[in-house]
């Protein structure tokens, strides 16, 4: 048989046919369908920790909403961060509490998804309440603080404080200030600088709800709101046994008084008491207030003015001494009919400014609201964030 022979131009055809065939075979497929599928994005609850805020995060994505509720359907509000992969919650997850997480989130496939996750907190090991004064939607005096005392130990005063915010239709000028109040209570009363300006309008939103104070966990959040009243002012000489009302700088009524007995344990309290309350006609016994058996008897038109037992209050036994001497256990005494007058005209907040040689001291911050016997400057150093 005789060979084929095959031209040379033949043969480059043939070679160059092969070369092209191997390239080809050798180029990526970058065709839609064999591409890596993108990933969805990866949500996670990073932080789900009682006293701290709720934490989200997306990996391979962005988030699109995030919604956080417990079990009575209330709502932790949140924001996303700049890059939004990241949403934080505004307040803190509250111990005790089952929460659902709703996320929706776009991957880098361009599809959202929304994922729903849920968690508890553990109950919290003791609860802190709380007791507010004034209370709510009444009239109070010039001087009356916003007084908060705690069932149980405060020792996170700063991480409570933050929780307190006080709200004024004026913006009035002021600061927390921590004391022990005479119940032994740990207490956090707002105080403005100077007496409120009447008709002032105070809010007090206490957002604690999740808050830890050292001493034990709040479970709830709090509000209050009073106005300020008329500008009155209730001024006691006990030198010269007499006590003034005056109304927006103006004297309205004068009355003799007696005050407490010099030269010991019976003598009143000096300095700026403010008036607590209204109480009426009460059963004052000196043994609660260790001064032994000197008295048991009722009283008419008592107005306290400290803790310890310091009152105004109608004292017709002593009515020989009113203008003339101090010869009462410590209280404030009047006729009954100057009583009855001063009881009508005055509202808890109205500050006693009490002057005298011979008292057994200042009324101190916690003995009733004694804060205006404390220095601007020096109240503020009694805030925790100061």
């Amino acid at each position: 048989m005789l060979p084929i022979r095959t031209s040379r131009t033949t043969l480059a055809a043939v070679a160059l046919t092969v070369s092209l065939t191997a390239c080809s075979a050798q180029a990526a497929d970058t065709s839609p369908e064999a591409r890596p599928a993108a990933p969805p994005a990866k949500v996670t609850v990073v932080d789900k920790t009682a006293g701290k805020p709720v934490t989200v995060t997306a990996a391979d994505g962005k988030l699109a909403a995030v919604k956080v509720t417990d079990a009575e359907g209330g709502t932790l509000t949140g924001r996303t961060d700049a890059s939004g992969t990241r949403w934080t919650s505004d307040r803190k997850a509250a111990p005790g509490t089952s929460y659902t997480v709703e996320v929706t989130a776009g991957g880098a496939d361009g599809k959202e998804t929304t994922t729903r996750s849920s968690f508890s907190t553990p109950d919290p090991e003791k609860v802190n309440k709380l007791t507010l004064a004034p209370g709510k939607n009444t009239t109070v005096g010039i001087a009356h603080p916003l007084s908060i005392v705690f069932d149980h130990p405060v020792t996170k005063k700063a991480d409570v404080e933050k929780q307190l915010k006080v709200t004024t239709s004026n913006n009035t000028e002021g600061s927390w200030g921590w004391v022990k109040d005479w119940s032994g209570r740990d207490r956090a009363d707002w105080r403005p600088k100077e007496y409120w300006k009447p008709g002032t309008k105070v809010a007090l939103k206490a957002d604690l709800n999740g808050t830890d104070s050292g001493g034990g966990w709040f479970v709830r959040d709090y509000a209050t709101g009073f106005t300020v009243g008329t500008a009155q002012v209730v001024k006691v000489n006990l030198d010269d046994h007499k006590l003034t009302v005056q109304q927006n700088g103006s004297t309205v009524r004068t009355i003799p008084v007696s005050g407490g007995t010099p030269g010991g344990d019976k003598r009143s309290w000096r300095g700026t008491a403010v008036l607590m309350a209204k109480e009426g006609t009460i059963n004052m016994n000196s043994e609660t207030v260790g001064l032994g058996d000197a008295y048991d008897k009722m009283v008419d038109y008592s107005m306290r003015l400290t803790w310890s037992g310091m009152y105004a209050h109608a004292a017709p036994w002593n009515a020989r001494h009113f203008g003339n001497a101090n010869k009462s256990s410590g209280c404030i005494g009047m006729s009954d009919a100057d009583a009855a007058a001063l009881y009508a005209l005055v509202k808890p907040g109205d500050p006693f400014e009490i002057e005298g040689a011979d008292t057994k001291g200042t009324v101190a911050e916690g003995n009733g609201y004694g804060a205006w016997n404390v220095s601007w400057a020096d109240w503020k150093a009694k805030s925790a964030l100061n």
